[in-house]
């Protein structure tokens, strides 16, 4: 892999390298990386899609092979870690320059479904926290938020940090001593810079001076990118959201909002009249008709609140808060006007309307790209080397639907995939199970599903990944377990994720169970997960409104979305989910897809290239024998 990975950037090509757990693959490509750099003087910038490896790559992986670069070379690579603006503490907001915030983050985080972690410490008062997070900011010498060990909420996180948007910029009296600014310069002077997939979203949506210049590009976690991407190009908006900026731009610009706040309620109806689900012929008209009344209210509100900025100065006493309304406003504005664009009619978006936490939270409008293949091929190949690698890259056998699926078929330059292999004899250490007996999945997980799965559980004595395609799916699981066995069980929901896992991995007889989450990025190596259990093939929901955009766009195209699509998602899905069971070369285990169409649909195939090679079988008693040998072991 170093061989190859080196003479790509001689080449300037395009490479991707499947390379599976327990292959070294970080060290592939950072010692050809660093040394090219060295040599060359061309910066490299390697992106992760996790923070845990992020944190390996910084800590164990990078200095390593920068040691033995510069044993090799007499040169020592410089790496430097590059995060978003608000990942680090601003010692302005820390020192009153800013009031504080109501809402935790962005007001426009929502567009985006996942929610950050908050750490052990989040279990303390706000207050607490955010007295713990001021000492801390005068000892940190980083301002990394994931520095700070235990971590704190999202909401004590918005006392002491600023978006880029809301960061007075050269007008700040503690320029010098910023810990973002501190952290870009470091980035611009290093030879290799480790950042994350959702800078490369950033730079993907057209703000490309996020990233220093850079000749090459590492993409770990490379499965991961095309997703990541699309999230940071998705916008959402609601009554709500609407009503809270016209609140921001109140308190803290002290402007009139009237009409902002009668556009959030027509809004409001407009949203309330619609069901569930994709607009596929366009916004309504009523729908439209509110935008153009929010999109003209925010544009005074946000003429006033400029106003006031010019008055105030760019230094002056309210310069902090002027900045947080201008911010808010301005971000507004950018989704309606994209909402009220053309995007949708021209297939380049899909619009849909949905209600939050299960029918809960109020209706709100989303706008999401299709396809990002090209903003990827334009904003982050294009002229420079480019290397992703991951465990999962080859599809059905061919590396073909992940190079279009990540711009590389549309680069000028050639690409070529390679795969490294594994250390790990999957055929001798674990076994596929497909019980064909049971019935074709319909809605949600059949009793005959559940009930196959605890006699597995049974068999083994715990030691058991669940990986369900629903929360409610989990949650059945969980209660079915409780109730008839005396195992440990944990439930995705019930504590933070790495929690859960912890206490999991600390006990053999444990069961964990959850939803997507689970089953990318879990790593419990030894007999702790022995085994993995998939309720079915995990297709996109069959009214996923990007799954159905995308789909249409590959027939319109004369190509079968299907296969593009929802058996190419599946496939990533139920490889990464059977990618839990072997972590080194002692595990043993089994991994259970309780779907017949596995082996019975004519797609089966397709799916089972893309999975690790384990024995497979459909012999109910072979399974549930070699689990009660392992459960003894």
């Amino acid at each position: 892999m170093a061989r190859r990975v080196a003479e790509v950037l001689e080449t300037g090509e395009h490479l991707l390298v499947q390379a599976g757990t327990g292959t070294g693959k970080s060290l592939g490509y950072l010692v050809p990386a660093m040394v090219h750099a060295v040599s060359s003087g061309e910066r490299a910038v390697v992106s992760t899609a996790t923070l845990a490896l992020q944190r390996q790559i910084m800590v164990k992986d990078a200095p390593l092979a920068a040691d033995a670069v510069a044993q090799a070379s007499g040169t020592r690579p410089s790496v430097a870690l590059l995060k978003g603006w608000q990942n680090y503490a601003c010692l302005h907001r820390v020192e009153g320059g800013y009031p504080e915030q109501e809402d935790p983050g962005s007001l426009f985080s929502a567009a985006s479904a996942t929610t950050r972690r908050a750490g052990a410490g989040a279990t303390a008062s706000l207050g607490e926290q955010v007295v713990r997070l001021r000492e801390w900011v005068q000892q940190t010498s980083t301002g990394d938020r994931d520095d700070l060990v235990p971590g704190v909420s999202d909401r004590a996180w918005a006392q002491v940090s600023v978006t880029r948007a809301e960061c007075l910029g050269p007008t700040c009296p503690l320029r010098s001593e910023c810990f973002p600014e501190r952290a870009r310069a470091a980035a611009a002077e290093a030879d290799l810079v480790v950042t994350n997939h959702a800078m490369l979203g950033v730079a993907a949506s057209g703000n490309s001076a996020v990233l220093p210049e850079h000749q090459v590009l590492v993409v770990d976690e490379a499965h991961e990118l095309a997703d990541r991407v699309r999230s940071q190009g998705t916008v959402a908006l609601s009554a709500a959201l609407v009503a809270r900026v016209a609140a921001t731009a109140r308190r803290l610009a002290g402007v009139l909002v009237g009409e902002l706040e009668e556009a959030g309620q027509a809004l409001q109806a407009a949203l309330a009249a619609l069901p569930d689900g994709r607009l596929a012929e366009g916004l309504p008209e009523a729908l439209r008709s509110a935008l153009v009344l929010v999109d003209a209210a925010a544009r005074q509100v946000l003429t006033e609140v400029r106003d006031k900025a010019k008055e105030n100065g760019p230094a002056g006493e309210q310069a902090g808060s002027l900045a947080i309304a201008r911010t808010a406003v301005s971000d507004l504005v950018d989704a309606v006007e994209r909402m009220s664009g053309d995007s949708v009619a021209l297939r380049k978006d899909v619009a849909w309307c949905e209600r939050p936490n299960r029918g809960q939270d109020p209706p709100r409008l989303v706008l999401a790209p299709i396809e990002v293949a090209g903003s990827v091929a334009d904003s982050l190949l294009e002229g420079r080397a480019a290397v992703l690698t991951s465990a999962t890259l080859q599809l059905g056998g061919s590396f073909e639907p992940m190079a279009r699926q990540l711009g590389l078929t549309l680069s000028p330059r050639p690409w070529d995939g390679m795969d490294v292999g594994t250390p790990f004899d999957y055929a001798r250490q674990g076994i596929l199970y497909t019980p064909t007996h049971l019935p074709r999945p319909r809605q949600g997980v059949s009793q005959e599903a559940l009930e196959e799965m605890l006699a597995l559980a049974v068999a083994s004595g715990g030691g058991m990944l669940g990986l369900f395609s629903s929360r409610r799916g989990a949650e059945e699981a969980a209660a079915l377990l409780r109730e008839r066995t005396d195992l440990p069980v944990y439930a995705q929901g019930e504590d933070q994720l790495p929690s859960l896992v912890a206490a999991f991995a600390q006990d053999d007889a444990a069961c964990l169970v959850g939803s997507l989450s689970l089953w990318q990025g879990v790593d419990v190596p030894g007999r702790t997960c022995r085994l993995v259990v998939m309720d079915r093939i995990p297709f996109p929901r069959p009214d996923d409104p990007v799954a159905q955009a995308r789909a249409e766009a590959v027939d319109a195209a004369g190509g079968n979305g299907f296969m593009s699509v929802s058996a190419t998602q599946a496939a990533l899905l139920l490889a990464q989910g059977a990618g839990r069971l072997i972590r080194r070369v002692e595990d043993r285990g089994v991994v259970a897809v309780l779907d017949p169409r596995l082996r019975t649909a004519r797609y089966g195939s397709y799916l089972a290239r893309t999975m690790p090679r384990l024995w497979p079988t459909s012999e109910r008693e072979v399974v549930l024998g070699a689990l009660r040998r392992l459960g003894r072991s």
